[in-house]
């Protein structure tokens, strides 16, 4: 997969037509911006995307709510239930598992929406291992092909700058979120790795560009 040179478009480009329902796979370092892109995709498209809940046995951030923000569980449930085949990917970081449900994808598609998944580079790769697996099965992982989009920070030092102002990490914590960061935009920004890359320097820019990314 090459990346796809997003140029900006007009509000009438974004008007959602006839559409098959597909997974949207967003992916990038923590503190890129995806979640905040995410919400205003929801808040100007309500009936076009859902949004795929992931589990995960790290502890809620203030604000944060079970069911809607992550599904908050325990190591071992969620490893009891990615050894019965019911995770697409699962993947173990900053200490903590995180995953995505077959269930919680096709609750989405079955409504006749987008179902956008958000999910590091690790859960990335074995999903992309999976659908490499798929195309030679008589049951495909997904019923429509996914698209992968990569969000990335401006920079590392302004990666940095947004994780200090969250106020939630230690500095153990943060060294560690900020040495994976690297590695993900290294994987991230190399040609092949995803269909598109959008750069949130600007929040308004790069939904602009994340929405010629979905819609152009």
């Amino acid at each position: 997969m090459a990346p796809t040179t997003v140029t900006p478009g007009t509000s009438d480009a974004f008007k959602p037509g006839s559409f098959t329902p597909r997974p949207i796979i967003m992916c990038g370092p923590s503190g890129s911006g995806k979640s905040t892109l995410i919400k205003k995709l929801f808040a100007e498209f309500p009936e076009t995307f859902g949004f795929s809940v992931s589990h995960t046995t790290r502890k809620p951030r203030p604000g944060e709510q079970d069911g809607k923000d992550y599904h908050f569980v325990t190591r071992e449930l969620i490893q009891k239930e990615v050894a019965e085949g019911k995770f697409v990917e699962s993947a173990e970081f900053a200490g903590n598992i995180y995953g995505t449900s077959f269930a919680a994808i096709n609750n989405v598609l079955s409504l006749g929406r987008h179902v956008i998944l958000d999910i590091d580079m690790q859960g990335v790769l074995i999903l992309q291992n999976k659908l490499q697996s798929s195309t030679t099965s008589a049951a495909p992982l997904f019923p429509s092909p996914p698209l992968f989009l990569f969000i990335a920070p401006p920079s590392v030092e302004a990666l940095e700058s947004r994780l200090r102002g969250r106020g939630t990490e230690t500095e153990e914590s943060l060294q560690n979120r900020l040495s994976i960061a690297k590695k993900e935009l290294e994987w991230g920004l190399k040609s092949g790795s995803v269909d598109s890359v959008v750069v949130n320097d600007d929040v308004e820019k790069a939904y602009v560009e994340l929405k010629t990314a979905i819609f152009g």
